[in-house]
């Protein structure tokens, strides 16, 4: 990096190689403070150099892990994947991001989420649907873990709407599924019907067996009948679903405690009682005994 009479211009080049042997050096040596310092100045000099930045959050992400410092981490990768969109390589950049989200992801789920979503905007910018859905399948479930249903709705809507760009619809009938069951878990009936209804659309869905078991599970929510809602949730259509939407249906408890509702008759001869139960001319006698009502 010196300069001189002879030497008018820092070789930057050459200094970053010799940084990166530097920090795989005191990397090997456990001393993470020194790694990180020569990993930092390493991407100082590729950046002098206007080149393009090599992977060398590698070694610095592995520095600052032992050094129980994740955060700073995942800022300095976030940084990097700026440079690398700066520089045209935007599927790097969201390597690096996702990368950055499994770093944090037990730390800070939030932050993870936002990272799974700036990588998932980035492949759905270069026109790579799997790779986004994949990030947007992280985030969802992260936000459904965390108990945040209304923002995980509407990552599910955004996955699901990919699904059917891209005509997977058998995997858009089991986002259905999840909606209806954040939906209710948001006690919004309205919402989780209104989810259903607009999945009609999708080819294939009316008359499959998700349509059905979503029909008998909005049909014991509303009736609250917790029993037909206990028995929908535990096919296994709901139970091999991926952990956290699993776990949604078998804690989906109905409003009003459950009680399944009982038929009028049922409960009229429950209130008459066994002696009650006679001739026909007295159950005439007694018709309107409790009012018309």
């Amino acid at each position: 990096l010196k300069t001189g009479f002879l030497k008018w211009k820092p070789d930057y080049d050459s200094a970053a190689t010799e940084y990166g042997k530097a920090a795989v050096a005191f990397k090997n040596a456990k001393q993470f403070d020194q790694a990180r310092e020569a990993c930092l100045r390493e991407a100082e000099a590729h950046e002098n150099n206007k080149a393009t930045i090599p992977d060398s959050s590698v070694p610095l992400t592995m520095a600052l892990q032992e050094m129980q410092r994740l955060p700073e981490a995942v800022q300095l990768i976030e940084k990097a994947s700026m440079m690398y969109l700066e520089n045209g390589t935007p599927d790097t950049a969201a390597i690096a991001l996702e990368r950055a989200g499994k770093l944090i992801e037990n730390v800070s789920p939030e932050k993870a989420v936002q990272l799974y979503q700036q990588a998932a905007s980035v492949f759905e910018n270069e026109e790579r649907l799997r790779q986004a859905l994949e990030m947007l399948g992280k985030a969802s479930r992260l936000l459904v873990r965390g108990r945040r249903l209304d923002e995980a709705a509407l990552s599910l809507q955004k996955e699901k709407s990919i699904y059917k760009e891209i005509e997977n619809y058998p995997t858009c009938y089991k986002k259905t599924i999840a909606q209806v069951l954040v939906h209710l878990h948001r006690n919004d009936y309205v919402a989780a019907e209104r989810c259903v209804r607009e999945s009609y659309s999708i080819p294939g869905f009316n008359g499959s067996e998700d349509c059905a078991a979503l029909e008998q599970l909005l049909e014991g929510y509303d009736q609250q009948d917790q029993d037909q809602v206990s028995e929908v949730c535990n096919l296994p259509l709901f139970k091999y679903m991926d952990n956290d939407y699993a776990k949604l249906g078998l804690t989906l408890v109905v409003p009003g405690g459950g009680i399944k509702k009982k038929s009028p008759n049922a409960a009229q001869d429950k209130g008459r009682g066994p002696a009650a139960v006679g001739s026909h001319a007295d159950e005439e006698e007694d018709e309107y005994s409790g009012g018309l009502c």
